[in-house]
């Protein structure tokens, strides 16, 4: 098979990444300025390069590469509102009472992007696995068709996954 061009290949997949931005986006808070159609198109430029012209053995490389353009894009979104949030060079006054709140899903995310790359380093198939499935929204059945692995599998990397971002997660 000769290796896809990104201006070749976004065609054919850019309705699939809308959907699956769409989805995304679905699950953020509300009122989020990002737009599942900007969150594609941002990946898009991320991963085609300057030229335009990157090259893609596969589905299983090129959803990989968007999958991680896609998580990093929302987690330099959540960070800025998390500095936005905390003033970013406002001025600060001293509030004499304070609520205890939960944290907001910007907060969230940023553990999870955190326990995440951890997670590459002692087992990058199950940190794509999981990129894959949160940050793109893929089913457990298209992750493992990406990824090029046996639902089976899919479901044992899975569950090795959950239970140590849990575990690691917790620890923090």
């Amino acid at each position: 098979m000769k290796p896809k061009s990104s201006d070749e290949l976004l065609p054919i997949v850019y309705e699939e990444l809308r959907k699956i931005a769409q989805w995304r986006m679905a699950n953020e808070r509300p009122g989020q300025t990002l737009q599942a159609t900007a969150l594609v198109h941002e990946a898009y430029l991320r991963v085609s390069g300057d030229d335009g012209d990157s090259e893609w053995g596969d589905r299983h490389h090129f959803f990989a590469a968007t999958s991680e353009a896609m998580r990093r894009i929302l987690i330099e979104s959540a960070r800025r509102k998390g500095a936005q949030k905390r003033g970013a060079g406002a001025d600060h006054t001293q509030l004499v009472e304070s609520r205890i709140v939960a944290p907001s899903p910007p907060e969230g995310l940023l553990a999870i992007d955190e326990a995440l790359e951890k997670l590459v380093v002692v087992d990058p198939s199950s940190a794509e696995l999981v990129n894959l499935r949160y940050f793109v929204g893929l089913t457990q059945s298209e992750a493992a068709e990406v990824l090029g692995m046996s639902r089976r599998d899919a479901d044992r990397v899975w569950a090795f996954a959950r239970t140590w971002l849990r575990t690691e997660m917790e620890k923090a």
